[in-house]
């Protein structure tokens, strides 16, 4: 089996600087690119599970994670969706050949991204596999459920904390974050990716809605998008059976 090889990626200047871990299998094409969810990282049992195909299959797998997040450094409190996006085009372009890029809740918004991105440039993506893809989060997802207490924080000190059921710690929410997301808005408007797009969704996710995946699939009108909405799923979906679903997935798109 081929080893694992991690490297560092230094980024920005000054108050921007901060360094990336990035994790790379070798192997052949297509690659594998995971895009982790928001105060994720590359540990978790989705970004494990498809390095395991990988090894499996003889594919390569790049994996990362964001400045703020898991064991690269920055502060996680300066993070945006504009400083995100662009470490994930500076470790994507440490790839070679073809790549499925697979981006889980807000990787999957910057999976778009990313796509679009490289679809200006003449490269498209092999292929797209979007988790619970939480597009347009901050003003979609974020701020329409802030309570009018939580509304006066972010104005007056330029933050909310807010209570997670997947960490003992409050999540905190920049000012910055909400309204740099207003940059990168895709929906209302056609998403283009030149590439198969593939939506796995729970049905029991409190955090990105199926009705969210659902008004995302009607503004990919030029791509084949197949969405799979799994009943009695949440939001992660990393149970067995969905890790099962997943890597399903990404085995289509190698020879779509």
């Amino acid at each position: 089996m081929v080893e694992i090889v991690e490297s560092s990626l230094s980024l920005g200047e000054g108050d921007a600087a901060r360094t990336l871990t990035v994790a790379q299998r070798l192997g052949g094409s297509p690659g594998i690119f995971w895009l982790g969810g928001f105060r994720s990282d590359m540990a978790g049992s989705k970004a494990m599970a498809l390095d395991a195909f990988g090894a499996d299959n003889g594919l390569a797998v790049t994996r990362f994670d964001y400045s703020g997040h898991g064991v690269s450094g920055g502060d996680f409190d300066l993070g945006t969706i504009s400083r995100w996006l662009e470490e994930t085009i500076a470790v994507f372009a440490l790839t070679k050949g073809p790549q499925i890029v697979v981006g889980s809740s807000m990787g999957g918004w910057l999976a778009l991204l990313l796509a679009r991105h490289l679809l200006t440039l003449g490269t498209p993506l092999q292929g797209l596999v979007l988790i619970a893809p939480a597009v347009d989060m901050t003003s979609e997802l974020m701020l329409p459920g802030f309570t009018p207490e939580e509304r006066r924080s972010l104005k007056d000190h330029g933050y909310v904390d807010q209570p997670s059921q997947y960490s003992d710690t409050p999540y905190r929410i920049t000012n910055a974050l909400i309204e740099d997301g207003d940059n990168h808005r895709l929906l209302g408007g056609v998403i283009e990716t030149g590439c198969p797009i593939t939506i796995l969704q729970g049905g029991k996710d409190p955090d990105v809605p199926q009705a969210h995946a659902i008004k995302l699939s009607t503004h990919l009108l030029h791509d084949p998008v197949t969405m799979t909405l799994v009943p009695d799923g949440d939001h992660r979906l990393s149970r067995p059976e969905d890790l099962v679903r997943l890597t399903e997935a990404v085995r289509r798109l190698i020879v779509a």
